[in-house]
C-alpha cells in the first residue's frame, strides 16, 4: 500500500476543489470518473510509446492494445487532450464526450461510464484544477498491484459517510479468501460483489499460478447502482469478463443468477443488515427460516443454495455469527453444522478494516468434505498482523500463508498438520455438539503454551510488585508537579 497515504491526501484536496453545490456522494462520482479515464489513458500511453519505440508503426492499431487487455483509447478521450482543455469553459462536455467515445470503443462499458460532467452544478473552473491536480501515473505497476477504484471509492465511503451500508474488503482479506479456496478454474459467484475486489484478486490468483484469466467465469450481484457501475469499470480496466447481470438489483427479492450453481462462493455481506427481502417460502431456507431483523444467516442460506456438489465457499460475517443463541439462527447453524458443509471457521484480528471496527470471522464452507465430514477445523488468528497506524492493522504475507497452509494441510490430510493450543485445532462433531454448535474458534483451540522463562514465581512477583511500586511514585510525583503548574497561572484544585 505504498503509495496510499500520499494518494488519499491528493484525493482529499481535489474533493476540496468541488465544494459548492455538489452533494458529498457526487464528489465520489465525479472523482471515481475521472479516476477510470486517467487510468485507462495511462495504460494506454505506457503501451503507445512502447509501441513507438518498436518502430513498427502499430500505435494506433486497436489490436495491439486488446492483445494485452488494455483500452484503445480514441484522441478525444486521452489525458494529454484534456488536460490541455482544462481551462476551457466547455471542459465538462469534452470529459463527457471522452466517456462516450470510451463507451463506443467497449461494448461491456454501454451505459456504464458518469456523463453528467456538463451540468451547469458542477463548477468548471473547479473542475479543470481538479484535473490539473491529476499529474500521479495511476497506470503504473505499483498503482496497477492494488484494488485503486475499490480503494477509492471505500476512502470517499469512510470520508463522507455513507447510507449505503457497505464497505470495501481490506485486500489482505481478499487474498486469505482466495488462498483459502484456491479458484483455479470454474464458476466464480459474489452475491454482493461491491467493487469487485474478490473478482480481481481470483484473476490475480489464477495467473500467479501459471493460469489463464479465461478459467474462471464470473458471476456477481451488487445492489446499489453506483457500485454495480464501478465493479463492471474495475473489471474492465483489467480485462475481465464478469456476468453483472443487466443493472444492480437486491439478491434477497431479485436473484439475478437462480439457475447458477457456482464452483467457487467469495462474499463480505453487509453486516447485520435489519430490514432485507425476506419471503418464508424461499427455497433457498432449506436449513431453517432466518429471522427479519438480521441477515447473516440469509447470506449463508443463500451463498449454501449457490454451491455446485463439489463447490466451496468463503465469506466474512459479523463475530457474532459464530455464536448467536437466537432460536432461529441457532437452528441453521446446528443444521449445516450436522449436514457437514461446515469446513473451517477463522477468527480474525481487530482493525483490518478501514473504517469499521467491529470483530469479525471467516466462514468457509463446502459440498465436498469427504474424508472429513465430522470435523471442523478452528482458528484463531487473532493476534496475527501488526498496526500499519495507529488505526489500521494489516496482515504479513507470511501471516496469510500461515493460516492458508494450515487449512490446506489439514484438509489435504498432510502428515504436516497437526492441532496447536492457542491457535488451531480440528474438532470433532461430538465436541462441537458439546458445546450447542458455538463456533468461536477460542473455545476450541486453547490457550497457547506459555514458554517457561527459568525463574521462580516467588522472585518474578518480587520483581514486578516492585516496579509496580517505582511507577506509583512516579505518577504521585507527575500529579504534584501537575498541580503545581496548574496552580501557577490560577487553576487549584
Amino acid at each position: 500500500m505504498g503509495v496510499q497515504l500520499d494518494f488519499e491526501n491528493k484525493l482529499w484536496e481535489m474533493a476540496d476543489k468541488l465544494r459548492g453545490n455538489l452533494q458529498p456522494s457526487d464528489y465520489k462520482d465525479v472523482i471515481l470518473g475521472l479516476i477510470f479515464l486517467k487510468y485507462i489513458s495511462d495504460s494506454f500511453e505506457e503501451k503507445f510509446e512502447e509501441l513507438v519505440s518498436d518502430g513498427e508503426g502499430f500505435e494506433e492499431d486497436r489490436d495491439a492494445y486488446v492483445e494485452d487487455n488494455i483500452f484503445f483509447v480514441p484522441p478525444s478521450a486521452r489525458w494529454d487532450f484534456i488536460k490541455k482543455s482544462a481551462k476551457l469553459a466547455t471542459i465538462g462536455q469534452i470529459i463527457d464526450e471522452a466517456m462516450i467515445a470510451i463507451e463506443r470503443e467497449n461494448k461491456n462499458l454501454k451505459g456504464v461510464l458518469p456523463k453528467n460532467y456538463a451540468r451547469p452544478e458542477l463548477d468548471k473552473t473547479k473542475l479543470g484544477e481538479l484535473i490539473d491536480l491529476f499529474s500521479f501515473n495511476l497506470g503504473s505497476k505499483e498503482s496497477k498491484a492494488q484494488d485503486i477504484l475499490g480503494r477509492v471509492y471505500e476512502y470517499f465511503l469512510g470520508k463522507f459517510g455513507s447510507s449505503e451500508g457497505e464497505f470495501y474488503t481490506p485486500p489482505s482479506i481478499v487474498k486469505l479468501l482466495v488462498g483459502m479456496i484456491e479458484p483455479f478454474e470454474g464458476r466464480i459467484y459474489d452475491p454482493c460483489c461491491g467493487s469487485g475486489g474478490m473478482f480481481v484478486q481470483s484473476a490475480k490468483f489464477v495467473e500467479e499460478h501459471q493460469g489463464k484469466k479465461d478459467n474462471i467465469h464470473i458471476y456477481g450481484q451488487e445492489y446499489t447502482a453506483t457500485t454495480w457501475r464501478l465493479c463492471k469499470m474495475n473489471l474492465a480496466i483489467r480485462g475481465i469478463d464478469g456476468n453483472l447481470g443487466e443493472r444492480d438489483a437486491d439478491t434477497f427479492g431479485n436473484d439475478l443468477h437462480k439457475n447458477l450453481r457456482a464452483d467457487y462462493v467469495l462474499a463480505n455481506p453487509p453486516f447485520n443488515v435489519s430490514d432485507y427481502s425476506l419471503s418464508q417460502d424461499d427455497v433457498r431456507w432449506k436449513y431453517g427460516i432466518p429471522p427479519q431483523n438480521n441477515a447473516n444467516y440469509a447470506w449463508i442460506e443463500h451463498i449454501i443454495s449457490k454451491l455446485s456438489p463439489k463447490g466451496v465457499a468463503g465469506f466474512v460475517l459479523a463475530n457474532g455469527s459464530m455464536s448467536t443463541s437466537t432460536k432461529a439462527e441457532a437452528e441453521i447453524r446446528k443444521n449445516i453444522v450436522e449436514a457437514g458443509l461446515v469446513d473451517c471457521i477463522i477468527s480474525m484480528p481487530p482493525n483490518l478494516f478501514y473504517n469499521v471496527t467491529i470483530p469479525v470471522c471467516l466462514w468457509f464452507l463446502s459440498k465436498n468434505k469427504e474424508n472429513r465430514k465430522d470435523k471442523i477445523l478452528f482458528i484463531d488468528a487473532r493476534k496475527l498482523g501488526y498496526m500499519e497506524t495507529r488505526k489500521h492493522r494489516e496482515l504479513t504475507d507470511e501471516d496469510i500463508e500461515k493460516i492458508y497452509s494450515t487449512y490446506h494441510n489439514w484438509r489435504d490430510g498432510n502428515a504436516d498438520y497437526e492441532d496447536e493450543r492457542g491457535f488451531c485445532k480440528a474438532a470433532s462433531l461430538e465436541e462441537i455438539r458439546g458445546h450447542e454448535y458455538i463456533l468461536t474458534p477460542g473455545r476450541y483451540v486453547g490457550i497457547e503454551d506459555v514458554v517457561d522463562d527459568g525463574i521462580p514465581f516467588d522472585d518474578k512477583m518480587s520483581m514486578l510488585t516492585g516496579e509496580l511500586a517505582e511507577l506509583f511514585l512516579k505518577s504521585h510525583d507527575l500529579e504534584d508537579e501537575i498541580r503545581l503548574r496548574l496552580g501557577a497561572i490560577g487553576y487549584e484544585f
